[in-house]
C-alpha cells in the first residue's frame, strides 16, 4: 500500500527567487509554497504576476534560486507540462485554425492518438460550453471566446496544476460565473488554480489564499481574513446594523480602542474604526444587553482591496 506523496509533491514551491531582466526587476527573493485550492496573485500592472507564473512554468528561468511544481523543476519541460496547465493573458495561435484544431494539434503534442485527442479536445470544448464556435476559426472569435478557447486548452490534458493569467478578463457575467465554478471544481479535486489579477473584487469571491506583490516583491501571503488580522497598525473597520445608530455611535466612542464612530449614510448603522476587533466585540455583546437592537455586524473592510491599499498605499492599488 502506497502512502500519501511527500510535501514537496503537493506543493508549487519557490526558493529565493529572483528575476532581473537585465537591470529591470521582475521579482526579487520570493519564496512560497503554494498549496491546492484556488491561489490567487493579485497587485496592480508590472508587480510581478506574469514573471512569477512564468517562472512557475518554465517560460523564464530564475536568475538565482529554485523552482518546483510538485517536485519537478521546470528545466524538464516535458515532465511539467504533463501535470500543468498554462494560460498566458496574450492572445497566440496558429493562423487558419479552428478552436477545435488547436486543441487537437496541442494535445498531439503529448503523443496521443487520433481518438484519445479528439476525445479530449471535445470533452475540453464543452467544458467551456464553446461546442457551437469550436469549427470556426479561431481568428474570428471575440475576445471573451479566445479567453474560453486559451483554458479549454489548458485543462484539455487534465493538468493537476493550472496556471491562468487574467482567466477572467473579457468574459461577460454568465461565463464569468461558469468559469469560476470550474475553478472551485478543479480545487475540490485537490488540484492547484493559481490565477493573477488586478480585478481585487473578483478575488474575494474565488480564493482560497492570495498572494500580494508589489514593485516585485511578496507583500503579504495566506487567508485573506489571516492577512487583515495582522495589519495591526490598520484600524479594522466594522459596520453595525441597529434601531439606535446615533446613541450606538456615541457609546462606543467612550472606548479608548475605537479612533472613529459615525452613523452610516443611509441612517441606518453605524461605521466603527477600532485598534482592537477582539475587545470591541466583546463590549458589543454588553451594549446589544441594554436596549440597543443590534440587526447585524460585519467587516467593513476584510476584502483583497482594503489589504492592499493598507499595504501598498491605494493610489498603486487601484492602477
Amino acid at each position: 500500500m502506497s502512502g500519501p506523496p511527500p510535501i514537496a509533491e503537493s506543493l508549487v514551491v519557490l526558493e529565493n527567487v529572483s528575476r532581473f531582466y537585465g537591470e529591470v526587476l521582475g521579482v526579487n527573493r520570493v519564496t512560497l509554497s503554494i498549496p491546492p485550492g484556488i491561489t490567487s496573485l493579485v497587485g496592480p500592472n508590472g508587480s510581478g504576476k506574469t514573471t512569477l507564473m512564468n517562472l512557475m512554468t518554465g517560460l523564464v528561468r530564475p536568475t538565482r534560486g529554485k523552482v518546483r511544481v510538485l517536485g519537478i523543476t521546470p528545466a524538464e519541460p516535458e515532465k511539467l507540462f504533463r501535470l500543468l496547465g498554462y494560460s498566458t493573458q496574450f492572445d497566440s495561435y496558429p493562423k487558419g485554425l479552428t478552436g477545435y484544431q488547436f486543441l487537437y494539434s496541442f494535445l498531439r503534442l503529448f503523443g496521443m492518438g487520433h481518438s484519445e485527442c479528439d476525445q479530449l479536445a471535445w470533452k475540453a470544448i464543452e467544458r467551456v460550453n464553446m461546442r457551437e464556435a469550436a469549427n470556426r476559426k479561431v481568428a474570428a472569435y471575440s475576445k471573451g471566446m479566445r479567453q474560453r478557447i486559451k483554458l479549454a486548452q489548458a485543462i484539455a490534458h487534465d493538468p493537476r496544476v493550472l496556471v491562468l493569467d487574467e482567466p477572467l478578463n473579457a468574459l461577460d457575467p454568465l461565463v464569468r460565473a461558469e468559469t469560476i465554478a470550474l475553478f472551485r471544481e478543479f480545487a475540490a479535486q485537490g488540484r492547484h488554480v493559481i490565477v493573477s489579477s488586478h480585478i481585487l473584487h473578483e478575488v474575494d469571491m474565488i480564493s482560497d489564499q492570495v498572494i500580494l506583490l508589489s514593485n516585485g516583491y511578496v507583500v503579504a501571503e495566506g487567508k485573506i481574513q489571516s492577512v487583515r488580522s495582522e495589519i495591526r497598525e490598520h484600524p479594522m473597520q466594522v459596520l453595525i446594523r441597529c434601531n439606535r445608530p446615533g446613541a450606538l455611535a456615541s457609546k462606543v466612542f467612550e472606548q479608548d480602542h475605537v479612533v472613529e464612530a459615525k452613523v452610516h449614510a443611509d441612517g441606518g448603522g453605524v461605521l466603527i474604526k477600532t485598534r482592537d476587533a477582539d475587545r470591541f466585540y466583546r463590549m458589543l455583546n454588553q451594549i446589544a444587553l441594554n436596549g440597543i437592537e443590534i440587526e447585524s455586524v460585519a467587516p467593513a473592510d476584510d476584502n483583497v482591496n482594503s489589504v492592499y491599499e493598507y499595504l501598498i498605499g491605494g493610489e498603486e492599488s487601484t492602477k
